[in-house]
């Protein structure tokens, strides 16, 4: 299934409160990411934080490009987080 207008970019929102918990309590690495290169609008596009997407939560994406950016913190350092991140 590909992300588009029609489906919402696979807006999942079973997940929304959880992805409302995660940007109160983000990692050093997307508060940087956010407040230096991403809040204000890059080229004319803009990104949203902790989007619920599918069965994930995307720490940036931007409709327009069909982009997500995930940014590697201390949590991807975990035990099995390698293998999750290679799935997703």
């Amino acid at each position: 299934m590909k992300a588009c207008k029609e489906n919402h970019y696979l807006y999942n929102p079973i997940l929304k409160d959880k992805a409302r918990t995660m940007r109160q309590k983000g990692t050093k690495a997307e508060a940087y990411l956010w407040k230096f290169i991403l809040r204000k609008s890059i080229m004319g596009y803009n990104f949203q934080r902790q989007r619920p997407v599918l069965n994930y939560i995307a720490d940036f994406m931007c409709k327009e490009l069909l982009l997500i950016i995930e940014t590697d913190g201390a949590t991807h350092l975990l035990d099995g987080a390698k293998e999750k991140d290679g799935k997703r």
